[in-house]
């Protein structure tokens, strides 16, 4: 079979432990003998991260607003454990996502992968909900300290012009842990404009939530930014496709969305986004079968997995023994990168050989053949077989040039 050609690279960030030597493995046995794949590469492995004061991440990041399309393998994020069992690291490396996400001002989007053999614990969910979650600001760019005594604390706001504004936070009677926490309008608006275009692009209606009645303004920014966007931008390709925007308190979201059928986006603040997308994941079944793409404002789409590096597995691989790692998360992942690339290049064939590849990993679900962490999700009376990875990846390698020819 001749390869398919392309004519534009997508950015390539390798990762770390197991989902690195799935990466390889479904390069070598899905991609490579059907893609004359054109990459730019850069490793992301935590250590190459180190040797180079993590400069890599903040130039695949760049190179990811250059070329339009990022394909991203699981890395680590160093935390007090990971520096002992790593003693070269140098320092607590901030997270390769936080940073990507950063500088493209980006969006993660969240959808669960759903097979007809493992149904949702939520029995009356039909259909997938993909979680929009806010990569800016709040808890995760906050400051906090302890006091150990009596007092009062204030916040203070010295603009640019040198004009002054003060809160008091709080009066305590004795210790007492603080907080501060902030965002900006400018990402706010960003994140706003990224949902309503992606419920466009993928014709989905759009849920937003916060808690505006009790953060009249912190929250009640994000809803008046919401509305301000929606009104002025896109309430008009809304009606036409028939989709609808809706906004309610985070409260009466999670209640509505446990009583709904699905098949919509759910965009959350970055802590509720953070949280969701795991319930959500759990709920559908599993965090290896669910899909992330971190959208910018411009169109540059960077496509991952959801979930870590399954450090458990790899150590088992490292002492020769065969693991069952579910990789299809990440080869979600090449597929949409893959499919995204073909409809930029005007590659239809490159678009159609994304399809082909996830159509052959469902193919192969749908016939029984799993990894073990699927396995015990089945429905009853559904004939599952647990296979390790290799054995995986082969069967899905055998639909695929099925699939093709």
């Amino acid at each position: 079979m001749e390869k398919i050609q392309m004519t534009t690279p997508i950015v390539e960030m390798d990762g770390d432990e197991m989902t690195r030597i799935l990466w390889g493995w479904i390069k070598e046995k899905l991609i490579l003998p059907f893609v004359d794949l054109k990459t730019e590469y850069y490793d992301l492995g935590l250590l190459h991260r180190n040797e180079t004061k993590d400069q890599v991440t903040v130039d695949a990041a760049n190179a990811t607003r250059k070329y339009g399309v990022a394909v991203k393998c699981a890395t680590i994020t160093p935390n007090k454990q990971r520096m002992e069992e790593y003693p070269q690291l140098t320092e607590m490396w901030k997270s390769p996502n936080g940073t990507i996400r950063s500088i493209l001002d980006g969006t993660v989007f969240r959808t669960p992968i759903l097979i007809d053999a493992i149904k949702p614990v939520v029995k009356n969910w039909k259909k997938p909900i993909t979680i929009a979650r806010h990569a800016y600001g709040d808890v995760y760019k906050s400051v906090d300290f302890h006091t150990d005594e009596p007092g009062e604390c204030t916040m203070t706001f010295r603009g640019a012009s040198g004009k002054e504004q003060t809160v008091v936070v709080q009066k305590v009677d004795g210790p007492a842990v603080w907080q501060g926490a902030h965002n900006k309008d400018s990402s706010i608006r960003s994140f706003a404009r990224a949902c309503f275009q992606y419920a466009i692009d993928t014709k989905q209606d759009l849920w937003f939530s916060t808690k505006d009645t009790i953060a009249k303004i912190y929250d009640g920014d994000f809803k008046q930014i919401f509305e301000e966007e929606y009104e002025s931008r896109y309430k008009a390709e809304f009606e036409k496709l028939g989709l609808t925007y809706f906004y309610t308190l985070i409260d009466d979201a999670v209640a509505r969305v446990i009583r709904s059928e699905g098949g919509y986006i759910w965009a959350c603040k970055n802590y509720d986004g953070d949280v969701m997308s795991d319930m959500v994941s759990t709920a559908f079944g599993s965090l290896a079968m669910m899909t992330s793409v971190l959208v910018a404002p411009d169109g540059t789409m960077e496509f991952e997995a959801a979930h870590g590096t399954v450090t458990r597995h790899y150590y088992k691989y490292l002492k020769g023994e065969e693991t069952s790692t579910n990789p299809i998360a990440t080869i979600f992942a090449w597929s949409g990168a893959l499919k995204r690339r073909g409809e930029l290049d005007k590659l239809p064939e490159l678009t159609r050989f994304g399809e082909k590849l996830e159509e052959a990993c469902y193919d192969t679900l749908n016939a029984g053949i799993m990894t073990k962490d699927l396995v015990n999700l089945v429905e009853p009376g559904f004939a599952a077989t647990a296979v390790t990875s290799r054995e995986f990846l082969d069967a899905i390698a055998e639909r695929l040039t099925h699939n093709l020819a």
